[in-house]
């Protein structure tokens, strides 16, 4: 099938279904609640909706651990439920990608089940199962490697010397793509799905389908339990690129769908090509983590929070190196954050100056390049947890691996609490907050989680929408000017970064033949000033009154921005 590429157009939005709205009064978010909201997402001008999974699952790692992927998990509803969304989605032009995870299912999977149950069976070798090795006469795992969930990467199946490879939670296991019949079973999940009308995928995890089979100790240096984090061992290996083509050609190729990876942290640009290039990728496009941590608060629970600062140079060379390897040989996606990182407005923005700096993200991300996702509540300014305890943090196996580690390294709970309100992906998961009602207007019942109290001081999309001044409505007015052809005209053009190593403003220009489209935007808390020696023909955007411009210089208050044709 010949591909449209719709997706170049389209303005993304991610939905964590668990806290977006609740429809029966359990605590939590479900299909119903996602369908509910439909025209309040159609009005904020999105029209590609990726939903974090929403199958059969113990929920142990929040529905990212899948039992049964031809299931709905019945927090969330039914398969009729699902259909139902897929039917009024569409009516209102917005299309619906739905995270499909196939790198590990849950362990409580009839697949794994039997790989215990029957060590001949064919579900065996769907798993990385292997025999420990014996060390001074105790039984230890077959290596050293460091899982992503702060314990080894392998877990001992009772009452045999046995392991099983798990990269993440132990209720996590890895499946073994270099098996055939394991890849088809895939494959025939995805063609389900896209015959049902799903238009597309965001694949997760899927830099790790490939695994270093030698299953040799990494040189890397361990940590007191002599375990080595070595990402290199099950992330972007070669071998997941065959696996790839063989999905383009077996699923892909059939449907005019879309297809997003997740690659993480650990992929170049360049080799992002060998995932979505125009002439030999097998997806479409990739997401990465480059910019998503470039304040320095991973990993920083030694750090105080004067130290937790934006490394504003740093996004800018991010940006222009993906821009420059990329553009015009694959497609490519934008986003802040997800459901796995703290909220943007607390990591790159400012509580004190959150209507300014909430528009000045929004602006940054919408008109730079590629496919832009919002992460809901982005729109609305929503912000890190005000949580008072490690209690509030223990619904997530994450968090409880982290509180653990932390605590034997001995670090006090004050610091881990601190640490995990600026760090946790927790804070991408509180309940949506609509309204001033209980709960936020999430759900009737009692949440999953503890709402952000924040939504009582106005931060809640009800208030936002009767402020003409608000982040919500500058938000559906910077996504109506996207589409606006002339703004597309100008973003067709060649972007080049201004004032690259300044250390403060986000500044960059689109140059067409239609002329010229600046996006200017102050990433301070503070006034800085900016030289711009080019005459405005046209402000589009701004998020405050009067422009200070006097001698070719802006000063630009507290994440002040613009977009501005000249």
């Amino acid at each position: 099938m010949n591909k449209t590429h719709w997706w170049r157009d389209a303005v993304g939005y991610i939905i964590y279904p668990q806290s977006f709205q609740d429809s029966n009064g359990d605590g939590i978010g479900d299909i119903p609640g996602i369908i509910s909201r439909l025209d309040y997402l159609r009005d904020l001008g999105v029209n590609l909706l990726w939903i974090c999974p929403i199958f059969a699952s113990p929920m142990d790692d929040n529905g990212y651990d899948v039992s049964d992927y031809y299931s709905i998990n019945p927090a969330y509803g039914t398969m009729d439920d699902f259909r139902r969304l897929l039917t009024e989605a569409h009516a209102r032009g917005i299309r619906i990608a739905i995270d499909l995870v196939m790198n590990h299912t849950s362990d409580e999977h009839p697949w794994f089940r039997k790989a215990l149950a029957d060590p001949s069976s064919e579900e065996r070798g769907y798993y990385y199962i292997r025999k420990g090795k014996t060390v001074n006469g105790k039984l230890l795992p077959p290596n050293n490697w460091k899982g992503f969930f702060a314990t080894s990467a392998w877990e001992r199946i009772p009452g045999t010397d046995d392991f099983y490879l798990h990269i993440f939670s132990k209720k996590m296991p890895d499946v073994n793509w270099g098996n055939p019949k394991l890849r088809e079973q895939y494959y025939k999940i995805a063609r389900f799905y896209l015959d049902m009308g799903v238009d597309g995928f965001r694949l997760d995890a899927l830099a790790h389908l490939g695994k270093d089979q030698t299953f040799a100790d990494s040189d890397f240096p361990v940590d007191e339990n002599g375990l080595a984090f070595d990402t290199g061992r099950f992330s972007n290996r070669n071998d997941l690129f065959g696996y790839l083509r063989e999905f383009r050609e077996k699923v892909l190729d059939h449907y005019d769908c879309v297809a997003i990876g997740e690659v993480g942290g650990d992929l170049s640009p360049e080799k992002a090509l060998d995932y979505s290039s125009y002439d030999h990728g097998s997806i479409d496009m990739v997401f990465n983590f480059d910019t998503a941590w470039s304040n320095g608060a991973y990993g920083s629970i030694d750090k105080s929070d004067e130290e937790i600062v934006t490394d504003v140079v740093g996004l800018k060379r991010a940006f222009e190196r993906w821009y420059r390897i990329c553009n015009g040989k694959a497609d490519m996606p934008l986003y802040w954050d997800n459901h796995d990182h703290p909220r943007v407005l607390s990591q790159y923005g400012s509580l004190a100056h959150r209507n300014e700096s909430a528009k000045a993200l929004l602006t940054v991300l919408l008109f730079l390049y590629g496919t832009p996702f919002l992460y809901n509540g982005d729109e609305i300014g929503m912000s890190n947890v005000t949580y008072t305890s490690l209690d509030d943090f223990a619904n997530d196996c994450g968090n409880r691996n982290d509180i653990a580690e932390k605590r034997a390294q001995g670090y006090s709970d004050e610091q881990i609490l601190k640490y995990l309100c600026r760090c946790s992906r927790t804070n991408a998961r509180t309940p949506f907050q609509w309204n001033r009602e209980p709960n936020a207007g999430f759900t009737t019942g009692n949440p999953f989680i503890k709402v952000n109290e924040n939504y009582l001081q106005g931060v809640n999309a009800l208030d936002e929408m009767e402020d003409p001044w608000s982040i919500i409505n500058y938000a559906q007015y910077a996504i109506w000017k996207r589409r606006d052809p002339e703004i597309q005209k100008l973003m067709n053009g060649k972007l080049t970064f201004l004032e690259i190593e300044n250390p403060d403003v986000i500044a960059y220009v689109h140059e067409s033949e239609a002329g010229k489209l600046f996006v200017i935007a102050n990433m301070r808390d503070h006034d800085v000033r900016f030289p711009f020696y080019y005459s405005v023909e046209d402000c589009y955007l701004h998020n405050y009154g009067e422009a200070l411009l006097q001698d070719h210089v802006f000063t630009l208050r507290p994440f002040e921005c613009f977009l501005l044709k000249a």
